[in-house]
């Protein structure tokens, strides 16, 4: 079993999942709603809208797509996406990329449970906890 976030845009999707391809790599799928099979042809206003986005990193998915319902959208409210990897510095490096025009929450550093975490809201509205995997009692 595995859950993936499914993250909701207005508008801007296809710049987020740029962004986020950007950040972290993997291969990235963008269908827009004009290229959705139907028998009602697209409002103009929404042709090329995000109807599904998919960024796949090794076994990890991270979907999305463009709410054309609504005029008003603000942050996402009420969870937050956490990416952990293993390396402080790679932490440190998705953080800075994710909080750049965007609002830290709490500003990376170590914490009791892991060597690097912080939260931050990136510029298209999605809240993000990242953070580095503490050592393995092994190491």
């Amino acid at each position: 079993m595995a859950f993936h976030p499914y993250l909701f845009f207005g508008g801007n999707c296809r710049d987020a999942f740029t962004r986020y391809q950007e950040v972290f790599g993997g291969e990235l799928v963008l269908l827009t709603m004009k290229d959705m099979p139907s028998d009602e042809p697209v409002p103009e206003a929404h042709a090329d809208m995000i109807m599904h986005a998919a960024l796949k990193i090794g076994d990890n998915l991270l979907m999305a797509s463009d709410d054309p319902t609504t005029d008003s959208f603000g942050p996402v409210q009420g969870m937050q996406v956490n990416y952990s990897v293993a390396e402080v510095a790679e932490a440190e490096r998705v953080f800075a990329a994710l909080a750049e025009g965007g609002q830290v929450s709490l500003p990376i550093g170590p914490t009791s449970w892991s060597p690097m975490f912080g939260m931050c809201t990136d510029r298209f509205g999605t809240p993000w906890m990242v953070s580095a995997d503490p050592p393995s009692a092994s190491s």
